[in-house]
């Protein structure tokens, strides 16, 4: 698409000759990472203002950039005034969208959102199909538009692509409705609900009433794919009269696992039930939160008419996504589970399960920074998972960070007495380096900000991993 047809749909000034025919190569809001070529949003953030990066955009080669405000110091033959950058970027992928005309599939939940994305598209591919796919975790007001604008970026032709596939995150009421807007997804899948940003809800229900805003969203022919083992999320399909495929382990649902054994360090092996019939599938994900992922993302695919051979050959070779159950073997003889990433009182309790289920580990070490965003409940959510730690058995816990400390007097009261607290990532990382063993396994995981993944990296330093 041309800059005069952009310009066009937002209503903006004509522009000059010099750029009017230019067709971006991509799409960008950042002018760090921005590649020549690309057009430049300067979108107002809560902390920067992109109008101050304009000048550092265009000398790196952007084609032009997109304003709202006056700028004296720039080439005014470069820049696109429209009314409001923000809006301008989300009308371009609502428009983009609309024109493909393909269907999206909308991926929410409290957690599981990045990997179940990750497992659709990959599912998706091996039937043959051409999909895009949200960019690492873009799923918010910025990067939803900017992963759908990729149907156009490096001259691609939208209708190459047979599916969207994206990440819908919030963090307040009325997100997913409005992200809804601009994707307009015929499949929605809730992968879960739980005890995530209550700093900005009320409760777990109010966490699901914005979640379920992409149920709502859904057309009257479209698919709500629900978690039947989350009540909340199984609850959804009450909301309206459209099709739904359920998933889950423990109860009655459309497609489920059954016969499911934990293989270590290797993964875990189960029999994919589904309405077209049965396959064995053996994959290198561990946990059965990953077993849940998988199940979401084989309901989505065999609707869309993948073949379960071919899911369950997909799945025998896929691979954690970054810091979210990554394994790291050291020669030393010990192993670190990298799930750093983000953290919340049931993922950080459902991978201490899933280390539980190692039997080849001599030692079981959990490295846990604090979990942020769980409002006026934090310190008692820390403190009754440090105590349910302790029940299940952990050799070490060193919580890390603010909070955690709640966790360790938890792990204490329930009799651990191998439960430390320590300041930063860093602390943790030198602790291990001093007293880690051959045969240990260690749980790495902490909220985005407390950055756990530092600690792995002293013991990258130290130890020099061959994984």
């Amino acid at each position: 698409m041309k800059l005069k047809e952009m310009a066009e749909i937002w209503g903006a000034t004509p522009l000059a000759s010099e750029i009017a025919e230019q067709e971006p190569r991509g799409f960008s809001i950042d002018s760090r990472t921005i590649r020549p070529g690309e057009l430049f949003f300067a979108i107002k953030g809560r902390v920067r203002d992109g109008h101050a990066f304009v000048r550092e955009a265009l000398a790196k080669g952007a084609c032009a950039a997109v304003i709202s405000e006056p700028l004296a110091d720039v080439p005014p033959q470069r820049l696109i005034r429209v009314r409001d950058t923000l809006w301008a970027l989300q009308e371009l992928a609502r428009v983009v969208r609309a024109r493909w005309g393909r269907p999206v599939i909308g991926i929410t939940g409290s957690s599981g959102k990045t990997m179940t994305k990750e497992l659709v598209a990959r599912l998706l591919e091996a039937g043959g199909y051409r999909v895009i796919k949200t960019i690492g975790n873009y799923n918010n007001a910025y990067g939803l538009p900017l992963s759908l604008l990729g149907l156009i970026a490096e001259g691609a032709s939208p209708e190459r692509f047979h599916y969207a596939v994206l990440e819908m995150g919030m963090s307040a009421p009325g997100e997913i409705a409005h992200l809804s807007t601009i994707a307009r997804p015929r499949i929605g899948v809730v992968t879960t609900v739980s005890a995530v940003h209550l700093e900005f809800f009320p409760s777990v229900e109010a966490i699901a009433e914005a979640k379920a805003e992409l149920v709502d969203a859904l057309p009257e022919d479209g698919l709500a794919v629900l978690n039947a083992d989350n009540p909340l999320v199984a609850r959804m399909r009450e909301r309206r009269p459209i099709a739904v495929r359920t998933f889950g382990i423990e109860h009655e649902a459309d497609v489920r696992a059954r016969d499911l054994r934990p293989l270590g360090l290797e993964g875990m092996r189960f029999t994919l039930q589904t309405p077209s019939g049965e396959v064995v599938v053996r994959t290198p994900l561990l946990g059965r939160h990953q077993v849940m992922n998988i199940l979401a993302a084989a309901a989505v695919a065999e609707v869309c008419g993948v073949s379960l051979s071919n899911i369950a050959e997909a799945l025998a070779t896929v691979t954690p996504y970054a810091r979210r159950g990554e394994i790291v073997r050291f020669p030393q003889g010990f192993v670190v589970i990298d799930d750093s990433y983000n953290s919340n009182p049931r993922s950080l309790l459902e991978m201490v399960r899933t280390l539980c289920e190692i039997e080849e580990a001599r030692r079981r070490l959990v490295v846990a920074g604090e979990m942020l965003e769980l409002g006026e409940r934090a310190a008692a959510f820390h403190r009754e998972c440090g105590q349910e730690i302790a029940r299940l058995g952990i050799a070490v816990l060193i919580g890390v960070r603010g909070l955690a400390r709640e966790l360790i007097e938890g792990a204490r009261e329930a009799g651990m007495e191998t439960a430390f607290f320590l300041e930063t990532p860093e602390e943790a990382g030198h602790w291990l380096a001093a007293h880690v063993r051959a045969g240990d396994v260690i749980l790495v995981k902490g909220s985005r900000a407390v950055g756990m993944e530092r600690a792995i990296e002293v013991l990258r330093q130290a130890f020099n991993p061959t994984v």
